[in-house]
């Protein structure tokens, strides 16, 4: 078993259980802990804590790794199963028995609560090791004394010891104890520093007395506050908290999403947000971690997505697109140079992936049905609007112009359509909403002259005379 030195190559860990996706709070502890060995030039050791046999599943596991892999969150070491570790959890077990710092004990729960009705409540267990050598094993806790966290994040934090008992570290079959074999694994493994989240803290007295018993120098422990919800409560389902999958799923880029979550609670110490990875690594330490407990909010996250969206080229954002694009089409062909357009007029609205095709979809589709809209948009001057708009657009004259070939470029259409308000006599909404409702089915949609442009002379033309037909139809 290898001694951990603090003087030793930093080397992080993250160990995750497989016990279902791998949600926002887990990948914020990946990326502080990917961060951190980054930023050290160090490693990241990836270890499966499976010893959950009903509820780690190789499913489970697959997820974890899909989700990591997505975010772009490598790892040096692993994946390392905890469970495949039973040989060296067994040979610490029996390093603790024989140094006496650790004794089988045949007490039953009952046993223990009479003990502390004899002693004190306040008082942690104390047993006495089995004539016979059976029952669960035990490690030997000092009656005196504290047991010192010294945290990064939190500074030192105190445990008094005769307030524990002698914990179990192994049932009598041989199975071990989760904080026992963190510890060992923890140590094998050479971790100089443990990144995770401070609902571990209780757990951390009794991994420094495995270290204590086993003669090894333990890690350096940061404890990163939970995750609450804008409401102020611990983040949960009822939040709209998502997995990473999820998130994938809905639209967002994984490096706004490293983005985003490096600042919930963590911060470069100014008031930049948009940082780059490479900036991420260059100035984040655990010990600049905040105390309190960060919100997560999805609209900011939204926020940042749109802005990395809007900055990225647009090549790779018709490439991000399209897998959203041929999900709802069925991957079905579509008109490519209108694709590429349309993806142009939307950048600088969308704010997610899946965004992006219902503010584009007029362009293969025809308008959609949306009442709400249309009893909202079409009436009082809708119809004196949509034959005028009819009037101008016709008067354009043709040429090689625009996506479509046919004189219906963003400048052309603009020339035309944006004097309507004054010439009509009426705000803009009452002008230009008619157009879009016409030609889209809905109030939104990229801006009106890029949408006319991108939708062209016959399509546009077409919708036009449709929604006047209606309007009259319904007087």
């Amino acid at each position: 078993m290898a001694a951990v030195s603090n003087e030793s190559e930093l080397k992080v860990r993250f160990a995750p259980s497989p016990t279902g996706a791998l949600h926002i709070g887990g990948a914020r502890t990946a990326l502080y802990n990917w961060l951190a060995a980054r930023h050290g030039g160090g490693q990241m050791v990836l270890r499966i804590e499976d010893t959950d046999l009903e509820r780690s599943t190789p499913e489970n596991v697959a997820q974890i790794l899909d989700a990591l892999r997505w975010l772009d969150l490598d790892w040096d070491e692993g994946p390392i199963s905890q469970l495949g570790r039973a040989e060296a959890h067994a040979a610490a077990l029996r390093k603790l028995l024989d140094s006496g710092a650790a004794y089988r004990d045949s007490a039953t729960a009952d046993d223990v609560k009479a003990w502390k009705v004899e002693h004190g409540s306040d008082r942690g267990y104390r047993g006495t090791p089995s004539e016979d050598g059976s029952g669960a094993i035990r490690l030997r806790v000092p009656d005196d004394g504290d047991t010192v966290v010294d945290d990064l994040i939190r500074g030192e934090v105190r445990f008094p010891n005769r307030s524990y008992d002698d914990f179990v570290i192994a049932r009598g079959d041989g199975s071990v104890l989760y904080n026992f074999a963190v510890a060992v694994d923890d140590a094998d493994m050479g971790i100089t520093e443990v990144i995770r989240g401070d609902d571990h803290l209780s757990n951390t007295p009794k991994q420094l007395m495995v270290f204590e018993a086993l003669g090894i120098e333990p890690p350096r422990y940061a404890h990163v506050p939970l995750l609450h919800g804008p409401d102020g409560k611990k983040l949960s389902k009822r939040h709209g908290a998502a997995s990473v999958q999820e998130l994938r799923d809905a639209g967002y880029l994984p490096e706004a999403i490293r983005n985003y979550v490096a600042l919930l609670g963590w911060g470069p110490g100014d008031d930049e947000t948009l940082l780059t990875t490479a900036e991420l690594i260059e100035r984040f330490r655990p010990e600049d971690v905040g105390r309190s407990s960060a919100v997560f909010d999805e609209k900011k996250l939204r926020w940042m997505n749109g802005r990395y969206m809007r900055d990225m080229p647009i090549e790779d954002y018709r490439s991000a697109v399209r897998s959203f694009v041929d999900a709802e089409t069925a991957g079905r062909p579509l008109n490519e140079e209108r694709f590429r357009f349309g993806c142009e007029i939307v950048q600088e609205k969308a704010q997610t992936l899946q965004e992006v095709w219902p503010l584009i979809r007029f362009l293969f589709e025809p308008p959609v049905q949306d009442d709400k809209a249309w009893r909202k948009v079409m009436k009082g001057d809708a119809e004196r609007v949509l034959t005028e708009v009819e009037a101008v657009l016709i008067d354009l004259p043709q040429g090689e112009e625009g996506p479509n070939r046919d004189g219906f470029s963003i400048g052309a259409v603009q020339a035309v359509l944006e004097p309507l308000p004054e010439k009509l006599d009426l705000g803009a909404g009452k002008v230009f909403q008619p157009i879009r409702v016409a030609i889209t089915g809905t109030t939104i949609s990229p801006g009106i002259f890029e949408s006319v442009a991108a939708l062209g002379r016959e399509e546009t033309l077409a919708r036009v005379e449709a929604a006047r037909s209606k309007l009259r139809d319904q007087d």
